[in-house]
């Protein structure tokens, strides 16, 4: 599962499919403890928070 916070405006809801490209949100400010425009992304297996770097090159 993936996960994305602070968005300002969502394009996708929460199930629908994903194509490579698709946009999925607009980064955002939102939340009590944003210090500026930001995305935070998560991958998470079987209920545990997983590093993305084992599954996304970033380089």
């Amino acid at each position: 599962m993936s996960v994305y916070k602070h968005n300002s405006s969502l394009r996708k809801k929460q199930g629908e499919l994903v194509l490579a490209g698709e946009v999925i949100a607009a980064a955002g400010n939102t939340g009590e403890y944003s210090t500026g425009w930001h995305l935070h992304f998560e991958l998470w297996l079987d209920g545990y928070p997983m590093d993305p770097e084992q599954f996304l090159n970033f380089n």
